[in-house]
């Protein structure tokens, strides 16, 4: 699978690109606040349906043409084996409702529409259509930053897997906001006590699917990311992961029903709990795992330098996973995480990435690649263009 064509308009700082991208390598070479990252996540988000850097929709319409209304479109060319995917995420602007004074920076909402091969799709349709995977510097948050980071990490990769991993998820996420609107209900005593029990069973039965999913996920994970970070530090250190559910099962192998049980029991101790706080307490929605190295919790012990190789393990196990899993290989993106490593880790994480089919690296510092990747293609980026380009030839002797 590879991205043989990237589209834009008004996204971000580019107000319009048509960029043909080979397999292979990728090289997009150019200084800090240039649009490098920015590509990056326009194709992640061909493959996620959502901005990975956006808390808003209409954060990624460039300024000037969100304050016009324009509309902003990210579209891609995706060949995958003998197919091609056309696949379309388009932004509308459309005039917000009668707004409060605090509230008038933002004079348009935005609508997003998704098209795949001239067909309209949800974001829940797409997800998995294209299957990617993003290194970032921020992944050392992965190892040292809150659970609902790695359970993020943990959905989006099993969302790319198996899209009806993804509409559970969606399920259980309009449970969980019904229920809790139910138990804020209850503490102003404008509600029954006796109708959380719908509300318990329809979160007990999504939730316990969800855990059970994550069980099953983490075995394989766990044995890819202990390979990879075997490959990235020597024998003597071995990583474990460990899912941590909010409802620890006696046994990961136990039936769906049991699951259930377990679940329910749990809800029912916590409930008098939640009444008081007005939020459900237990259940997917506060999952985590951690990283075990020799058996040290590394969330709490890792060095900054430790983090970024755990993070970098997960990352590769992601892409391993999602190869096995689907049977093709993963758009791999590498947003200027390269530069902060040694040479020698620098070329084990190239030496496991350059096998799959197109691998696309952002740098600030070209001449940190050129020995390690003879065949790639580079592209320049200033100021919103983008060019290809040869870099002039580095060597030893002159550096």
């Amino acid at each position: 699978m590879y991205l043989s064509h990237l589209s834009l308009t008004n996204f971000r700082g580019f107000s319009h690109l048509e960029l043909d991208l080979p397999s292979g390598v990728v090289v997009l070479s150019g200084g800090n606040a240039q649009g490098k990252t920015t590509l990056l996540e326009a194709i992640y988000l061909l493959a996620i349906a959502r901005s990975y850097r956006a808390d808003n929709e209409s954060e990624v319409v460039n300024w000037q043409a969100y304050a016009e209304g324009a509309d902003a479109l990210v579209g891609g060319a995706i060949e995958r084996g003998t197919e091609r995917l056309q696949v379309y995420v388009g932004y509308q602007c459309v005039p917000s409702p009668e707004q409060s004074d605090s509230e008038k920076e933002r004079p348009f909402t935005v609508r997003k529409q998704i098209r795949v091969s001239r067909l309209k799709r949800t974001a829940a349709q797409l997800v998995g259509a294209v299957n990617a995977v993003l290194f970032t510097a921020d992944d050392i948050e992965l190892v040292q930053g809150s659970p609902s980071l790695r359970r993020r990490y943990m959905d989006i990769l099993l969302s790319q897997v198996d899209p009806a991993y993804l509409k559970g998820l969606q399920r259980y996420q309009k449970v969980l906001l019904q229920r809790n609107r139910l138990l804020r209900l209850l503490q102003d005593r404008r509600a029954d006590v006796d109708e959380l029990d719908f509300w318990d069973q329809e979160l007990v039965k999504e939730g316990a699917w969800i855990i059970g999913q994550r069980y099953r996920a983490m075995g394989l994970l766990a044995s890819l990311s202990r390979e990879s970070h075997t490959d990235l530090t020597g024998a003597g250190e071995e990583l474990a992961l460990e899912y941590r559910p909010s409802i620890p099962l006696s046994d990961e192998s136990i039936s769906a029903p049991e699951a259930e049980g377990e679940f329910m029991a749990a809800i029912a101790a916590s409930r008098k709990r939640e009444m008081g706080m007005g939020s459900t307490r237990v259940g997917p929605h506060r999952d985590d795992f951690r990283l075990m190295v020799n058996g040290v919790d590394m969330g709490t012990y890792a060095s900054r330098g430790q983090a970024r190789t755990l993070a970098l393990s997960l990352r590769l196990a992601e892409a391993a996973y999602l190869a096995l899993a689907r049977d093709q290989g993963p758009i791999v993106l590498l947003d200027d995480v390269l530069s902060e490593m040694d040479a020698s880790r620098r070329s084990r994480v190239l030496d496991r990435a350059l096998g799959y089919q197109q691998v696309i690296i952002s740098t600030t510092d070209p001449e940190l690649l050129q020995g390690s990747l003879p065949s790639a293609a580079y592209f320049q980026i200033s100021e919103g263009r983008v060019s290809e380009w040869e870099p002039p030839t580095y060597s030893k002797a002159s550096g």
